[in-house]
C-alpha cells in the first residue's frame, strides 16, 4: 500500500449546496467550509477517515448518464436498507432518477448532475 484515501473531490457549480445534499444523503457532517474559496469538505479530520470535498467549477459540463460522450467521471455507492424509502428521500433532496438499475442498485443524479447509486439487499 502506498497511501490511504484522504478525500474524494467532486467538481460542481455550488460547493455548499452540493455538500448539503451529500450531508443529508450520507449522514456526514461539514468538516471544513471554505466556500468563499470554492471548497467545502464533509467527514472527519484529514488523515483519519476518507472525506468528500466539493470544489467550485463554474464551467462544469456535467455527465449525461449513460452517454459515453459525457461519461460519469466518478460515482458513489450509498448502501440503504429500504430502496423505496431512500428513493423518496433523495428525490426530495433534489436528486433525479436516471436510466439503469440492477438487482441490487438504482442510479440517480445529484443536483449538479453527478451519478450515484443507491445499493440495497
Amino acid at each position: 500500500m502506498i497511501g490511504h484515501l484522504r478525500t474524494v473531490v467532486v467538481d460542481c457549480p455550488d460547493p455548499r449546496a452540493l455538500a448539503g445534499f451529500y450531508a443529508e444523503l450520507t449522514g456526514l457532517t461539514v468538516a471544513e467550509d471554505e466556500s468563499d474559496d470554492g471548497w467545502v469538505t464533509l467527514g472527519g479530520p484529514p488523515g483519519r477517515h476518507p472525506r468528500i470535498a466539493f470544489q467550485h467549477a463554474p464551467d462544469l459540463r456535467p455527465p449525461a448518464w449513460p452517454d459515453p460522450e459525457r461519461p460519469q467521471q466518478f460515482h458513489l455507492d450509498v448502501q440503504v436498507d429500504d430502496i423505496e424509502v431512500a428513493e423518496r428521500q433523495v428525490l426530495a433532496l433534489g436528486a433525479r432518477r436516471l436510466p439503469g438499475e440492477g438487482d441490487d442498485f438504482r442510479v440517480y443524479a445529484d443536483p449538479a448532475g453527478h451519478p450515484f447509486c443507491l445499493v440495497y439487499q
